[in-house]
């Protein structure tokens, strides 16, 4: 005879997640920005280093567009702003 009974358990568990819709802010090049004007606004919008936002312009000029932040919709519709009141195109995609 067994002492220790072997109960089975039948559970489901249901798991919550957050889940956040990334988005990319995208900087575009253009002719008429200047190459410290457009780090400057990284740094000043998009809290970037001064060694990150020069990658990040040499990109843009070279490329044609940077990704140069992540996050959701309402972090980066803000900055997104910024930008665009500093001339330079930016998208949130």
């Amino acid at each position: 005879m067994n002492s220790n009974p072997q109960i089975e358990y039948d559970e489901d568990v249901l798991l919550l997640e957050e889940t956040t819709d990334v988005r990319d802010l995208i900087v575009y090049n253009d002719d008429h920005n200047t190459f410290d004007h457009v780090i400057k606004t990284l740094i000043d919008v998009c809290g970037h280093q001064p060694e990150q936002a020069e990658q990040c312009t040499l990109l843009i000029h070279y490329k044609g567009q940077c990704t140069v932040k992540h996050g959701s919709f309402d972090e980066l519709s803000g900055l997104c702003t910024a930008i665009h009141d500093r001339g330079i195109s930016a998208d949130v995609l």
